[in-house]
């Protein structure tokens, strides 16, 4: 593997971050794509002449089209995307303006769509290619407190299976991986709402960790990859369930507000 360009986006700070640094570490080549330019240029400043950055709105694809051809130029091609960006606006769902709830479906569904089908013709031609789409456990059970968040993830995980399935016969490889609870700037995001209490339910994972699951989907191309998976089995079969799932959703809420409580707790000591 060592050489192939990766194209990561979100990858300025979090997940992002981290998986960026863990890929360089086994040898890849990145371009560090983020809204945040200048966040970007300090990472891949730091990271060496294995990294670049780029800015890039994923929700403009235009600005798609300029940060794939400057990696190309750059780079010579691109072996791996990745689509990590992402965002949230916390709050129930009859709190959160339209601009809000747009601005959610835009970033995490459409960016994804709109980076997947820009990288998709162009490593159909090179005839070679790997797509990772980083989503999200809600992608199986819907959460309260997450109602346009988990609309995104579930209708990423159906557009991301589907193409996947309609490109079979080609030389691209599709990858789909669903991370937990991660402690990064968006779990501080969602302490400050209580709305969110369900995200502190379960233990939170470094992003270290999730880097880590990330860059080995890269090397291996698995199908799909739920971590923790024990957490999985039992998200999956909730979600299936929609009386299941109603039972267990109280239940999750008032783990979450305890837990959300202590690290409060921590906070103002």
């Amino acid at each position: 593997m060592t050489g192939q360009v990766v194209f990561l986006t979100g990858a300025a700070r979090g997940i992002g971050a981290a998986t960026a640094r863990a890929a360089v570490g086994r040898g890849y080549r990145v371009m560090l794509a983020d809204i945040d330019g200048p966040a970007a240029a300090v990472l891949a400043e730091e990271l060496g002449s294995a990294a670049s950055s780029v800015r890039l709105d994923v929700r403009d694809p235009a600005q798609w089209e300029a940060a794939y051809k400057s990696t190309v130029d750059h780079f010579g091609s691109v072996d791996v995307l990745v689509n990590n960006a992402g965002i949230i606006h916390t709050g129930n769902a009859r709190d959160l303006s339209l601009a809000e709830h747009r601005d959610i479906v835009e970033v995490n569904l459409l960016g994804t769509m709109t980076g997947v089908l820009t990288a998709l013709p162009r490593m159909s031609a090179q005839g070679r290619g790997h797509i990772v789409n980083v989503c999200s456990m809600t992608s199986f059970l819907p959460l309260s407190g997450y109602a346009t968040y988990s609309g995104t993830k579930h209708g990423m995980r159906a557009f991301h299976h589907s193409i996947a399935m309609e490109e079979r016969g080609g030389p691209v490889t599709f990858s789909i991986i669903h991370p937990p609870s991660t402690r990064t700037p968006m779990l501080d995001q969602e302490l400050a709402d209580p709305s969110s209490v369900i995200a502190f339910a379960e233990k939170s994972h470094s992003a270290d960790d999730v880097a880590a699951v990330i860059v080995d989907a890269i090397t291996k191309k698995p199908v799909e990859v739920v971590f923790p998976a024990w957490a999985g089995r039992f998200q999956r079969v909730a979600g299936v369930f929609p009386q299941l799932m109603r039972w267990v959703i109280p239940h999750i809420e008032n783990t979450g507000h305890k837990r959300r409580a202590k690290l409060e707790g921590h906070r103002t000591r």
